[in-house]
């Protein structure tokens, strides 16, 4: 495991638990060359369903993306990176229990959809805001009308 400060690859293991969602190992690093300390987690290696984009592209599922378009809609939000996190882990472990092999973008927006409006009903508002294509203030009152 790389430093991620300085690029070294010689780290140690300081310590090792299971993290708060049961789900994986947290290890607490140290590297041998800064001294600085990082956290790195262990999540087992699982199938996820390739992702069918709306122009028929089939990509990997990158929790990463994932991740990134949460925390846009959530940016300036009164919502902690845990609780981004637990909603993570329930739209995968949604994903892994379909039991498909392929899954389209749009089902993956519905997931995070019903996830950040459980969370923040701005960023629910945001998420949509783009991943529907609002045109004008319209359609966001719709949105409110109906769904919140």
């Amino acid at each position: 495991m790389k430093c991620p400060f300085c690029g070294n690859a010689e780290t140690q293991v300081v310590e090792t638990r299971v993290a708060e969602d049961g789900e994986s190992i947290r290890r607490r690093r140290q590297c041998a060359h800064c001294e600085k300390r990082f956290t790195t987690y262990e999540r087992p290696d699982v199938a996820f369903p390739a992702v069918v984009k709306k122009d028929g592209r089939r990509v990997e599922y990158d929790r990463g993306r994932l991740l990134g378009s949460m925390k846009l809609a959530l940016r300036k939000r009164p919502v902690s990176t845990e609780q981004v996190d637990r909603a993570v882990e329930r739209i995968e472990e949604k994903l892994l229990n379909m039991g498909v092999r392929e899954i389209a973008s749009s089902a993956v927006g519905e997931l995070v959809m019903r996830e950040l409006k459980k969370l923040d009903k701005v960023a629910y508002v945001r998420f949509a805001s783009v991943y529907r294509s609002f045109e004008d203030v319209r359609d966001f009152t719709a949105l409110i009308k109906t769904d919140i």
